[in-house]
């Protein structure tokens, strides 16, 4: 997966007319994109694309597509609420689920659906801080300050305030969102359809998967929340060659890290990354094994491990391309030559790369004890007694003083998550936790105190299955009183898990203070210097690096050549039938076997274009420049997943459902009126097919 990149990227200054960017609605580039394509986005259209928009969950995007609150999104989205709303013996995941009246729309156990408000500059009250910080003052005095703006824009509890950093430092943002917590699903397709390929079809193209999934917003009035701003469906759908806009949360990406911290992903953090996911996902293939029940719990995260495999594994071939690093290098340099051709820029930034390759070496000293101590338990069950615990000393602190995620303005989200009503499989807690013990004392060994501390004379294995045994936080009215009894009722309680996050707290904290001191405060002072140096630099027309908020970004529908063969931009629903074996993960699911005759086999399933994502767009809609629904974003391909450190736009695309697929899925399939009428009203189910 070789891939060189213009330099124009590389440097920091925008290529003239490549589709390259993930752009913040407050600095987007209209003008280039009436240069390159005729039409200029205008306010108007980027406040209701920007309205129409929504980020869902954790980790993905969607759009709101009706009046009366749909949400479209990706099916491996949805899929934490599908299964968490499924049992042995109405298995959603694998037979899918369609609402056919309101009263049957589900509530998800713990989802969150949010849209953007409102974007305000903070950059000038955050510098003045900061200013003249440095260390555990330039620490306390940033989280601090978001703090205070955080929770004087957080009126109520339907809003959600953060403040975000963007250009490693260079500006600072406050978001402003409006929260939707009654989110119920509507529609999802069979898994067999939704993921058709599995993992070795993922990231590849061609594509013929229906990833999608329909939920709705209700307001506190236990009615569909009224949407003025949402998209409407096209007529079409999306053609070759025409323009098409990416509206979403593209996760994180590190284009802008100085070489030094590109070193450390590419030598320690990567490969260590990959070692886990690959044990882990081993763990969970043979975990799949004991029964059907097991198969059906652990699908979910079995998914996300292998995901995160093949794109972690993408991201280490590209830092591992000798050409595109040496590359990085030069880019550096240059900008380093420029400030230090100027006396007053290399009095003011001509250090800071030098601080934050420092600052790496200290955290490889660090990392091993940070990652063990801080990170290195997980389970559904540990995380939410770990919050327990945190909340009970951070939540009496004055608000300014406390941990990040503790703030009175995260309060609402954090008691959300606390009190869900999600289902907890203890044999699956158990693998997790033996797995993420058995790896700590493998990092640190048997000799290291916090070793002992929590082992003691048991084995991993024995220690996780006692106290998943012997825990009640599965009981909500539990984690209802822990929470309400603060600090006493946690030191009081005999439950094992809430007795290990408070004996691993300490250290935790402790390795935790010294990472956001020694490392994380000097990366990003120095990173706000280097930011600053681009923009006098290369001026400030530039996109800041992806931080998990909404963005949008623009292309086209275009193939691509892969070892010197054209890829076509569209696959075909007829194709789909042809690429099905029978077969796991190439089998189709029997609502389209008996729906293959009456289905358009020219209808376009999948398509690609050029527009730059990353991980996080699944679930963002794809818009035509009438603001209309012509694809719902689910991938990228092989070659995209160096996209984190830089855009290629002869090969990178985006993989998109194409938005007539969706719909002659939902007519000839699925027979799913209610939805059709809502995305094209007027429109009816054909004939023929299973339904769910």
């Amino acid at each position: 997966m070789k891939r060189l990149l213009i330099m124009a990227s590389l440097l920091g200054a925008t290529p003239a007319l490549a589709d390259e960017g993930m752009w913040t609605y407050n600095n987007f580039p209209s003008s280039k994109v009436k240069e390159k394509y005729g039409f200029a986005p205008t306010q108007d259209w980027l406040d209701k694309v920007r309205l129409s928009s929504a980020k869902f969950g954790g980790g993905c995007s969607s759009s709101f597509v009706s009046a009366d609150g749909l949400v479209m999104t990706n099916h491996h989205c949805a899929r934490g609420c599908i299964q968490q709303l499924s049992t042995a013996k109405k298995d959603f995941i694998a037979n899918g689920f369609y609402a056919k009246t309101q009263a049957e729309e589900l509530q998800c156990p713990a989802l969150e659906v949010s849209q953007l408000l409102d974007i305000t500059d903070v950059t000038e009250q955050l510098n003045a801080a900061t200013k003249g910080l440095t260390g555990k003052a330039y620490a306390d005095g940033l989280k601090a300050e978001m703090a205070k703006l955080e929770k004087a824009c957080a009126t109520s509890e339907q809003f959600r305030c953060d403040v975000v950093t963007l250009y490693q430092g260079g500006k600072y943002n406050l978001y402003k969102y409006q929260r939707h917590q009654d989110v119920r699903l509507v529609f999802a397709p069979e898994q067999a359809i939704a993921f058709f390929g599995g993992d070795p079809d993922n990231f590849e193209f061609p594509r013929y998967d229906l990833d999608v999934s329909f939920l709705r917003v209700y307001g506190k009035d236990g009615k569909p929340a009224k949407t003025e701003h949402y998209f409407k469906w096209s007529e079409h759908g999306a053609k070759e060659g025409e323009a098409t806009f990416i509206s979403g949360h593209p996760g994180r990406t590190s284009r802008g890290l100085t070489v030094s911290q590109l070193e450390t992903l590419r030598d320690m953090t990567l490969p260590k990354t990959l070692f886990r996911l690959s044990e882990m996902r081993g763990q969970l293939t043979e975990f799949q094994t004991r029964g059907a029940e097991q198969k059906r719990t652990s699908t979910n995260l079995l998914f996300g491990v292998e995901n995160g495999l093949k794109a972690n594994k993408g991201k280490l071939e590209q830092l591992s391309d000798k050409g595109f690093f040496a590359q990085k290098v030069a880019a550096e340099q240059e900008l380093r030559t420029k400030v230090n051709a100027d006396p007053k820029m290399k009095a003011k930034y001509g250090s800071a790369w030098d601080e934050i390759a420092r600052a790496q070496q200290t955290y490889r000293d660090l990392r091993k004890e940070y990652e063990s101590m801080e990170n290195g338990l997980y389970s559904q069950l540990f995380g939410l007694a770990r919050s327990l615990v945190r909340a009970a000393d951070e939540l009496p602190k004055p608000d300014a003083e406390r941990l990040r995620g503790f703030n009175d303005a995260n309060l609402p989200q954090l008691k959300v998550q606390l009190m869900s009503k999600a289902p907890i499989y203890p044999e699956l807690e158990v693998l997790q936790l033996t797995f993420s013990l058995t790896k700590i004392r493998e990092e640190l060994g048997t000799e290291h105190p916090f070793v002992k501390k929590v082992l003691g004379k048991e084995s991993p294995r024995a220690l996780a299955t006692r106290i998943v045994k012997g825990s009640k936080l599965a009981d909500l009215k539990v984690r209802e009183q822990l929470l309400s009894g603060g600090k006493a009722a946690i030191q009081a309680s005999k439950d094992p898990l809430i007795q290990l996050a408070s004996l691993v707290d300490p250290d935790a904290r402790a390795i935790r203070k010294r990472y956001e001191e020694e490392v994380d405060a000097v990366v990003r002072k120095n990173s706000e210097l280097i930011a600053q140096a681009r923009f006098d630099v290369y001026g400030t027309q530039i996109y800041p690096d992806a931080t998990g908020t909404l963005r949008l970004s623009f292309g086209a529908v275009k193939g691509y050549v892969e070892d010197g063969k054209q890829v076509e931009p569209f696959t075909s629903m007829g194709g789909t039938f042809g690429h099905a074996t029978g077969e796991e993960p190439l089998a189709l699911p029997k609502s389209w076997l008996a729906a293959q005759k009456t289905v358009k086999d020219t209808t376009p399933m999948n398509f690609v274009t050029t527009n730059d994502i990353i991980g996080g767009n699944s679930g963002s809609p794809v818009i035509n420049q009438n603001a209309e629904i012509v694809g719902l974003v689910f991938d990228g391909n092989i070659q995209s997943l160096g996209g984190d450190y830089g855009f290629d736009e002869s090969v990178n695309r985006a993989v998109s459902v194409h938005s007539d697929a969706i719909v002659e899925a939902l007519q000839k399939v699925y027979k799913a009126d209610r939805v059709l009428q809502e995305l094209r009203p007027g429109a009816t189910s054909a004939k023929g097919g299973s339904g769910l």
